[in-house]
This record gives C-alpha cells, structure tokens and sequence, in this order.
C-alpha cells in the first residue's frame, strides 16, 4: 500500500513515518494480494491534541478511521484498531450474505463492483447567501440497503448516495437522530 502522510501544524518526522508505515502494514493480513490502493494519511495537532486520519480507497468499499488525543501515538493505534474492526465487520457482513456464492477472501479482495459513492457536505449557508464551495463526482455503486448503511457507517458520514439494486434507481441512506436509518427514494 502506498501511503501518502503529511502533517497539518506538525512536522512529520521519519519517527512518525515509521510508526505510522508499521502499524499500517497489520492491515495487509486480511488480503490476498498486496493493496496497490493510494492511502491518506494525514497527521494534525490543535490544542495540545493529536488528531490522525486515515483514508484507504479499496475495489467496491473506502476505508476511514479519525481519532484525537493528547499522545500521537496513541492516536495512531486508535486509528488502526478502527481499521481492523471495519474490515473485519464488513468481511463478516459479506460472508453471511454471500455465503453460498463464494469464499470470504475472494468476495472482499476480488470485488470488481467499482468506485463506492461517497460524499460529503462541507458547504454552510451565511445568511441567505447560498454558496457551493465543494463539488464531487462519482460512480454510484449498485448495491441494496443494508450494504449502503455498512459503507455509509464504514467511512462515518450521516448520509450515503448509491444505486439501489433493487429498483435501480438512485437513493439515499441516512443515520436519524433516535440512531436508527432511514432511506430516501425516488418517488
């Protein structure tokens, strides 16, 4: 895997670097192949607290864990264990619903569905001025509900935008307030 680290208000030390590349590489034991996927990582303090992010693109899902402290390291950790709960949620969640169709390892490493949907809302009204400073585009992914709450929940936004399989047509999946999800479509 091919990390791209950069540090926000910190200088990056090859320390850092290191630490972040080896705790990182845990994560290869759950694949087949080597991930020839691009990761992000990005290292920041604010305050006194340590805050690391970490973005990993895979075929059909993205990988993306956040933690704050006040020790890096521990920030880090935090951050991979995040990781390795994710996969393996989502290796379980694959396993049970494809169980008669193939293996676990084949289904998660071999996915050829594409580019997951993701977005995010960066844009925030200032009085009745209404300005789009951020645009993305993306392939949606066919997939039904239940696997667009798992991606929605795996890369932590509220909302998830996808090609409903089941009727395709474009919907939306979001997180209510009472923790339960709803679903937008089409009418």
């Amino acid at each position: 895997m091919n990390l791209s680290i950069r540090g926000q208000q910190i200088e990056v030390t090859d320390a850092l670097k290191d630490y972040v590349d080896k705790k990182l590489s845990r994560l290869e034991k759950y694949f087949d192949a080597p991930l020839n996927s691009d990761g992000a990582v990005t290292l920041s303090t604010t305050r006194g607290l340590h805050t690391v992010e970490v973005t990993i693109p895979l075929k059909g899902i993205v990988l993306r864990a956040e933690d704050e402290s006040d020790d890096m390291y521990a920030s880090i950790d935090a951050v991979v264990d995040k990781l390795e709960r994710q996969i393996r949620k989502h290796k379980t969640k694959v396993n049970r619903k494809y169980r008669q169709e193939g293996s676990l390892k084949t289904l998660f490493v071999e996915d050829p569905s594409g580019t997951v949907a993701t977005a995010e809302l960066d844009a925030e009204p200032d009085d009745d001025d209404y300005e789009v400073v951020r645009t993305k585009r993306f392939m949606l992914k066919p997939m039904d509900v239940e696997e667009a709450i798992l991606q929605m929940n795996m890369v932590g936004h509220n909302f998830f935008v996808f090609s409903n399989i089941d009727n395709e047509e474009v919907s939306v999946v979001y997180k209510r307030n009472d923790g339960k999800y709803g679903l937008i479509e089409q009418g």
